[in-house]
């Protein structure tokens, strides 16, 4: 039987749902399925906050006897494996399904078409690819983490009339209105984690929370690229360390030499964070680990990848990496940290082709880079942005802006622009490269 419109309606629906907890949802990706009989829903559900239960198992719970011979519409291949829970492919087996329509077949070794295999083994008519350009952008991050050991990268800028992103020393500047403000918190909570260069940290001070009422438990881990930990115990980030996490990038060059018997330098030790432990062991409390997969640092990490070494950002790279700070100040600093609750990450942060893999080790899928003109081109010029949103507005910045990396008219290559929306007189352009 082929894929009717009618399956792509309900398909649709199911990818509605999937989308109720993007970023909470841990190591596992947001699947929404849908039990359908006689033309009606009978069991519907999302994969369950942390990641447990899956969709399957919850809408199959919710059809009961009702799933007998029913057709089930899932955004994402059912899984065929054993984890911490039986296989959803055998409990659509177990409930007596006659049909299964999948959106996106998984990339996961474990489960890749095996799951389809179990179901027509057990005589259930399958059929693949319903709405699936819908279901990988839903799916999107999972599917980055899975195929190229990295989280997928959105890259969000705000540009005023005259292309400017803010002003010279003068902390944060409010560009966008309201209600495109307010799009970015839903951004922000739907996403694993967000990244500043140490510039931006130290200028304006953010926060980097969700801070829409009721939404400000899905804040994502804030991540600064902070070769030299100048980060201020005074900031903001570091006062709501123990709230929200936050993990400082430092450089090789300034890795304590007492951290490890044999001197080894964090390079020699994939897989792990110096003073986190395993990496995968520690997440926020949004997003507990489940099932992470542990990756080599060092791998093709995605579609146009620089492999050569990226050049550090002039002017973010003070103290120890420019010759200033000593040794024993640098452990005072990390140590301080630490005692705040920020965690110290010794990975090369000007090689996000290094970066990105050691993040998405830790189980995160999803990474938001919002802040700092250096840290936008940094990530533009390794390749490794997925996503662009560009917010254009009417407010002019005038004398001592700061320039954009990048406006409408010079979008990189290989971007293709998927939409554009209105908020209030502010103008959303987002721009994607195919998965």
């Amino acid at each position: 039987m082929s894929i009717t419109p009618h399956d792509e309606r309900f398909m649709a629906a199911a990818i509605r749902l999937s989308r109720w907890h993007l970023g909470r949802t841990a190591t596992n990706p947001s699947v929404g399925c849908l039990i359908v009989r006689d033309g009606v829903i009978v069991g519907r559900a999302v994969t369950a906050l942390s990641g447990r239960p899956h969709a399957e198992t919850q809408a199959l719970a919710e059809a009961g006897a009702l799933a007998r011979g029913a057709t089930a519409y899932v955004t994402l291949e059912p899984c065929s494996h054993h984890g911490r829970t039986p296989p959803c492919a055998e409990a659509l087996i177990a409930y007596g399904v006659a049909r299964v329509v999948i959106s996106v077949t998984d990339p996961d070794p474990r489960v890749s078409g095996r799951g389809i295999t179990m179901l027509r083994e057990a005589g259930i008519e399958v059929d693949a690819g319903a709405l699936e350009a819908e279901g990988r952008h839903s799916l999107a991050a999972y599917l980055t983490r899975q195929t190229k050991n990295r989280p997928y990268v959105t890259l969000k800028l705000a540009v005023s009339a005259d292309g400017m992103i803010g002003r010279e020393g003068a902390g944060q500047v409010a560009i966008t209105g309201p209600e495109a403000r307010a799009q970015v918190q839903a951004l922000r909570a739907e996403t694993d984690a967000i990244l500043v260069g140490i510039g931006t940290a130290i200028t304006d001070d953010p926060l980097l929370t969700v801070r829409t009422p009721g939404l400000e438990s899905q804040s994502p881990i804030r991540i600064v690229l902070d070769p030299s930990l100048a980060l201020p115990l005074t900031s903001k980030l570091v006062e709501t360390a123990r709230q929200v996490p936050v993990i400082v990038v430092a450089s090789e060059e300034v890795w304590p030499l007492s951290a490890d018997a044999e001197g080894l330098r964090p390079s020699a030790l994939p897989g792990i964070s110096p003073t986190g432990g395993e990496i995968g062991k520690r997440r926020g409390p949004n997003s507990p680990v489940s099932d992470v997969d542990g990756f080599a640092l060092r791998q093709d990490v995605g579609q146009g990848a620089n492999p050569d070494p990226i050049s550090p950002l002039v002017g973010e790279m003070p103290g120890r990496a420019e010759g200033g700070a000593s040794p024993a100040d640098m452990d005072s600093r990390r140590a301080a940290l630490e005692a705040a609750g920020v965690e110290v990450l010794y990975c090369n942060p000007y090689h996000p082709e290094v970066l990105l893999p050691a993040l998405a080790t830790r189980g995160i899928s999803s990474l938001l880079v919002e802040g700092g003109a250096k840290t936008a081109r940094l990530f533009l010029e390794a390749g490794l942005v997925d996503r662009i949103q560009l917010y254009q507005a009417p407010v002019v910045i005038g004398e001592g802006g700061i320039e954009s990396t990048l406006d409408a008219t010079d979008i990189p290559s290989g971007f293709a622009h998927t939409g554009t929306l209105m908020f209030g007189e502010d103008r959303l352009d987002e721009y994607e490269r195919g998965l």
